[in-house]
């Protein structure tokens, strides 16, 4: 696995780089926000690293650069800003996960297998499919009414999760012990805004909404009303 890692303190880069590589994961570092989107446009990468606060481009500019140019790519979010509110600006940049310092590193292990195992799921040729809405596991292209959709790695997980489950409820938990596999503040509204992340791209401007909320109960992908 190829990891890029922006991070423009040396201490904290020295110590996330030696502790993945220990791992066997390869490492590649930027200490600024200008080289790390060159290195990002560059290069293939399967996973993203990425400090918001950084010399020249900040993390959230980069994330946004990178999400034009390579929409699947994972990306998570290292950063000392851990309010709600930060977290949310993080994530409507792109990022599909998020982690604030200080950590401990097999929390960090943890968020990258989750990733990476979403990443490679459906290496074959599989197709889901509700209406007019595809996905392909295979090429990770996801269509809708002929149109491609582009979606971040996170987003992909919770339609892919969400079509695996078509027709049935499921409750904000479930969402996060599937999509995630990592805890985090429940009380937060991360899940709500990761589902309209994908109401905008799936369910705009098309007649009949596929995602629907139960209220109090969860969420479901169906045709017609809830």
């Amino acid at each position: 696995m190829k990891i890029l890692l922006v991070e423009d303190e040396p201490k904290v880069a020295s110590f996330i780089k030696k502790g993945l590589e220990e791992q066997t994961y390869e490492v590649e570092q930027a200490y600024d926000g200008n080289f790390g989107l060159k290195l990002a446009l560059q290069n293939e990468y399967d996973l993203i690293i990425l400090d918001i606060i950084l010399p020249n481009m900040n993390g959230l500019e980069v994330c946004r650069e990178i999400r034009k140019k390579k929409p699947s790519v994972s990306v998570l979010m290292l950063t000392a800003l851990g309010s709600t509110d930060d977290k949310i600006t993080g994530l409507d940049a792109g990022a599909d996960d998020y982690l604030t310092k200080p950590f401990e590193f097999k929390e960090l292990l943890a968020r990258i297998r989750a990733l990476s195992r979403r990443a490679g799921e459906g290496s074959g040729g599989e197709k889901l499919t509700i209406g007019d809405l595809e996905m392909d596991l295979g090429s990770k292209a996801v269509s809708r009414d002929g149109k491609q959709i582009n979606l971040t790695a996170r987003e992909f997980a919770l339609l892919h999760y969400l079509l695996r489950n078509r027709g049935r409820v499921v409750s904000r938990v479930d969402i996060t012990e599937n999509v995630w596999e990592t805890s985090f503040d429940t009380g937060s509204n991360v899940i709500d805004v990761y589902i309209n992340f994908l109401r905008k791209k799936i369910d705009r401007g098309f007649p009949n909404k596929l995602i629907h909320t139960l209220v109090g109960m969860g969420y479901v992908l169906k045709e017609g009303d809830a």
